[in-house]
């Protein structure tokens, strides 16, 4: 048993709906991905201590992670999720209908960069935020989060290590590059105060000041 297993097995055990999830998503050909469950308890402690009652996600899919995150939340605790394709939206529902969730978790549908934009033009403000869509998006949605969540907001990243490929000095892919950009706006903004959790493959923990 490695580091991970053992975490799964004591202290961030999945329910029959997140069990089901990655089956579901290979089911109707979608990417088999999702938060593993070591990094889906940190978000749900993370909401819970940060006393957040508005959590924005980007990046859907399945909906694992929306879960994880609804159930930090209070009883009048709202995720809102900004998901792309309708495929994932459509599944996402199921899943949260299924973890009796629906009432805490909403998603809207389109493009994450032009639903941002909205967001901010509507004036709706964020406690916390969870980024895992599109890599070359990272710094995009980062700065985003920043001025919707405002001091005291906190942002989560998911794949900050990108499976280890940032360290490959040779590797100059775009969601590489992109991943690499966001540890540096990360570091040198002084708006922030920021580490990286070395749970699942990384997950950036920052506090707008």
């Amino acid at each position: 048993m490695n580091r991970e297993e053992y975490v799964r097995e004591r202290f961030a055990r999945e329910d029959e709906v997140l069990r089901s999830i990655p089956k579901g998503l290979e089911e109707r050909g979608m990417p088999r991905i999702g938060v593993p469950p070591e990094t889906g308890k940190a978000l749900q402690i993370l909401v819970g201590i940060s006393g957040a009652r508005r959590v924005l996600e980007i990046g859907g899919l399945g909906g694992t992670s929306a879960i994880w995150m609804a159930r930090g939340l209070p009883p009048d605790g709202r995720v809102l999720s900004l998901e792309i394709n309708p495929d994932h939206v459509a599944f996402a529902e199921e899943n949260v209908r299924k973890a009796g969730l629906s009432d805490r978790v909403s998603y809207r549908l389109g493009d994450a960069r032009k639903s941002l934009e909205t967001l901010e033009r509507e004036g709706h403000r964020f406690d916390f935020f969870f980024i895992d869509a599109d890599k070359e998006g990272y710094p995009f949605y980062l700065e985003q989060a920043i001025r919707l969540g405002g001091p005291g907001a906190v942002i989560t990243l998911d794949n900050l290590f990108f499976h280890d490929r940032i360290f490959e000095s040779e590797n100059r892919e775009a969601p590489v590059e992109a991943i690499r950009e966001t540890h540096r706006l990360l570091e040198a903004d002084d708006r922030l105060d920021v580490t990286i959790l070395t749970v699942g493959d990384g997950l950036a923990v920052a506090r707008v000041k």
